[in-house]
């Protein structure tokens, strides 16, 4: 249970990783090495072989949490112009339309997951061709070696959700050797080297008017956050963030990406959860909070560096909508040229805002014990 928001435990590292005994700061700085890991990984198990048998008709990523993430990134990063569809299976059916012409990439950091499990069991059934991600030693593994998929194992580096990269990469380089998505090695470098550069800037040790994880997670305390895509890139890290808050802070999150988002959710603007007047100077971290509703609405952007010009004015408009009523606003922009550098350090940022907000809550990051009781009532 939550103690109450304290912004002191984010005020050295000390205080930050005393408040974090699962290690979870530790998980997300790994997120760089698991690039690199990853990468070697993929080459060893032989991912380059799938493009023997030519381009599949469809790339039916099976995953659910992390791996289902994974899926996402997968499709932001080969894009809308891709030459075959790239979708993300997060259940225990395989689409009717799925066969032995599709590629199917079953993916479980633990490789115990019974939706994929499921799944990626149908996919074999039917004759499709088959990658695995996951666990060593894992039924996941297991039912790679008997339907003689590609196996790429996975190195646990604590909670699931913390191994993202480590599972994305060897879907990315799939792809790559499908030639569905343009990846070469120095970007895959330049990722691991922007995912560092974000660490340090979040690094526990920095202080919180400096650290943007820090300010940002202080922001969001107390607000309900809507957290909107402004691209395929952005809206897979709007996304991601939502899980993350709800994981590891434990804490609600609206998901929505625009233009969709401008559509629906923007009529919560007028809404009970809307301020009365202009909300205070977000980027004034020594404002005087006590003034201040206790709960409202927060809109988080995430902006993409290639946005659809329609989709950019609407995120201004939807951002001076939102203050105009007292919403406050956050923006986060990616950094980076390439699709896989946006969305790192777009997730990268995410990951520590999560961390840092369940910190300055009292809440341990690491355990997921309403998962686990859900888990046992359904056994």
């Amino acid at each position: 249970m939550s103690q109450g928001l304290d912004p002191a435990r984010l005020e050295d590292a000390e205080a930050a990783e005393a408040a974090d005994p699962g290690g979870m700061l530790r998980q997300v700085a790994s997120s760089a090495a698991q690039v690199r890991e990853a990468r070697r990984a993929a080459a060893e198990a032989g991912v380059a072989g799938l493009a023997a048998d030519g381009r599949p008709r469809a790339v039916v990523v099976a995953g659910m949490g992390a791996s289902g993430v994974a899926g996402d990134v997968l499709a932001a990063v080969c894009g809308a112009g891709c030459a075959v569809p790239v979708v993300t299976v997060r259940g225990y059916r395989l689409p009717g339309w799925v066969g032995a012409a599709d590629l199917v990439i079953a993916v479980s950091g633990s490789g115990t997951t019974e939706e994929t499990l499921e799944v990626a069991v149908e996919a074999a059934r039917r004759g499709c061709r088959l990658m695995f991600v996951g666990a060593a030693g894992s039924p996941l593994a297991d039912l790679a070696a008997r339907s003689r998929g590609v196996f790429v194992p996975a190195r646990p580096s604590g909670q699931p959700r913390s191994m993202l990269w480590g599972l994305t990469i060897p879907l990315v380089l799939a792809a790559r050797a499908l030639r569905l998505a343009d990846v070469p090695d120095a970007v895959l470098e330049s990722a691991a080297t922007l995912l560092e550069d974000v660490a340090h800037r979040c690094r526990p040790s920095s202080e919180p008017f400096v650290n943007p994880a820090k300010r940002i997670a202080l922001d969001l305390a107390g607000d309900v956050p809507l957290v909107w895509g402004s691209s395929a890139v952005a809206s897979a890290a709007a996304y991601r963030l939502s899980c993350q808050l709800n994981e590891n802070a434990k804490y609600p999150a609206v998901f929505g990406e625009l233009p969709e988002a401008d559509h629906n959710q923007v009529m919560a603007f007028d809404g009970v959860f809307t301020r009365d007047g202009s909300p205070s100077d977000p980027e004034d971290f020594f404002r005087d909070r006590a003034d201040e509703p206790e709960h409202g609405l927060h809109l988080v952007l995430m902006r993409d560096v290639e946005e659809h010009p329609r989709v950019r004015r609407r995120c201004e408009a939807s951002a001076g909508m939102a203050r105009g009523r007292g919403v406050a606003v956050t923006e986060i922009q990616a950094e980076g040229e390439h699709p896989l550098e946006r969305i790192a350090t777009l997730i990268a940022l995410a990951d520590y805002v999560t961390v840092y907000l369940a910190i300055a809550l009292g809440v341990d990051p690491t355990p997921v014990p309403a998962i686990e009781e859900l888990k046992a009532r359904i056994a």
